[in-house]
């Protein structure tokens, strides 16, 4: 059972936490890593790009000139993909781009990303997080005080809550390496994409009761 230190907003140790093994001590999956992020990212697609035809480009209804005796090339219509202004040839048209997982292998997939972070040491666990206000300056100072900078540049930070905490997200919105997740909508792309992973001890527990209950059944 994996076991981390806890720090407050000051970068200070207040304790120690035991991790769920079935969610943070996993072993670490990549074929089903990259199948998760590469279904988040399909689903991410809008899939409305489209062409026009030749049969969709308004005009070159007259042949542009005789079949035989020009010397040039046989043309039938200026809405050719070889002309200018002509239809597109094999072009997009809108389609659906959505796939999905079954269950058991999102499940996966996020233990293992969840057991990366740790088994690399880029898993830190929050005591709290509370801001005062808006302040985008408290949150900047407090990953500065843990310690996620690198060359002067803030680590690309997710800081996943408990639940919604308005001053906590508003005050992360402005910083271009730091974002803000809730423990129910956490995703393998979001933990992925992320250099650090900042959890709170209460959204630690909130996910080992739910996945833990689902293991179980």
């Amino acid at each position: 059972m994996p076991n981390v230190k806890v720090f407050d907003m000051a970068g200070q140790e207040v304790g120690t936490v035991d991790l769920s093994e079935k969610l943070f001590g996993a072993e670490v999956n990549e074929a089903v890593l990259h199948a998760a992020v590469r279904a988040y990212l399909l689903n991410q697609r809008q899939g409305t790009q489209s062409t026009k035809t030749r049969s969709e480009v308004s005009g070159g209804g007259k042949k542009p000139w005789r079949q035989k005796g020009t010397g040039r090339a046989r043309q039938g219509s200026t809405r050719s993909p070889q002309w200018t202004h002509g239809g597109v040839a094999l072009g997009p048209k809108p389609r659906l781009y959505r796939t999905d997982l079954n269950k058991k292998t999102k499940r996966v997939a996020l233990f293992s990303a969840l057991s990366d972070k740790v088994a690399n040491g880029n898993l830190v666990v929050l005591d709290d997080c509370k801001v005062e206000g808006f302040k985008t300056r408290t949150v900047v100072g407090m990953l500065k005080a843990l310690g996620l900078t690198e060359d002067d540049r803030l680590l690309k930070t997710l800081l996943v809550l408990p639940e919604a905490d308005r001053n906590v997200i508003v005050s992360a919105r402005n910083i271009p390496a730091a974002s803000t997740t809730l423990y129910s909508t956490l995703n393998v792309y979001e933990i992925l994409n992320a250099e650090k992973l900042v959890i709170t001890r209460a959204a630690v527990e909130k996910l080992t009761e739910v996945y833990d209950k689902e293991v179980r059944e």
